[in-house]
Parts: C-alpha cells; sequence; structure tokens
C-alpha cells in the first residue's frame, strides 16, 4: 500500500520511467498494482485469521478497499499534486485490477481449487 500511495502521489520527473515507450504502461500499471492489493490483502486476511473470516467476505472486503483506495488517490492526485493528474481511466484499471484478483482469489480457493479457505 505504501509503494502504490508513492508511486501513485510522488513525482516521477527524473525517473527515466516516462521514456520507456510501452503502449499503456500507465494503466497496465495500476492494473497490476491493484490485482495484487487484492490478492496479498486476501491473503493476508487469511494468514491472520488461520482461515476463520470467510473467503467471500475476505474477498468482498479487499475488493471494496480497493477501489476506495483507489478513487481517494485519484482525488489526491487532483487536489494536492502539481504534476500528476487525476484519471478515471486510472480508476477504471484499478478497479478491473481488483476485480481480477477478486476472481482470481475466488478461483484458487473454491471448492475446485487447488488451495483450501477454512469457511
Amino acid at each position: 500500500m505504501a509503494l502504490i500511495t508513492y508511486l501513485s502521489l510522488g513525482s516521477l520527473s527524473g525517473t527515466g520511467l516516462s521514456s520507456v515507450a510501452i503502449p499503456h504502461k500507465d494503466k497496465i500499471g495500476h492494473f497490476v498494482f491493484y490485482f495484487g492489493m487484492v490478492v496479498l490483502g486476501c491473503l493476508f486476511i487469511r494468514e491472520r485469521t488461520q482461515g476463520r473470516f470467510r473467503r467471500k467476505n475476505s474477498i468482498l472486503l479487499m475488493f471494496l478497499l480497493a477501489l476506495v483506495y483507489g478513487i481517494v488517490i485519484e482525488v489526491l492526485q487532483v487536489k494536492i499534486t502539481v504534476d500528476r493528474e487525476g484519471d478515471w481511466y486510472d480508476a477504471l484499471a484499478n478497479s478491473v485490477g481488483a476485480f481480477a484478483g477478486s476472481i482470481v482469489i475466488g478461483r484458487l480457493f473454491s471448492q475446485n481449487g487447488r488451495l483450501k479457505w477454512e469457511y
């Protein structure tokens, strides 16, 4: 979460990242970070509660947290940064990444999945 916050609100000028020519690299980054947020968040909840927190509740909690967090970050980019801009397409990429992470966790821990979640 700290890395996402830093990369979302920090200045990227002088880092050389803007010179890399990958189409839609910004949106891909948003997708990957929010996908990871949900997957790692669900795994964290599972480990901390030893699987007693329901899988569906964990997925829903992390998805909603990622969704709200992504929107708040986009608003903060508009309000408090000088060289960053909030973008609805970034928020959409965040949401799609969070949704994809939710699907992956749901499938991994489903009854047919390889991993088990107690509840």
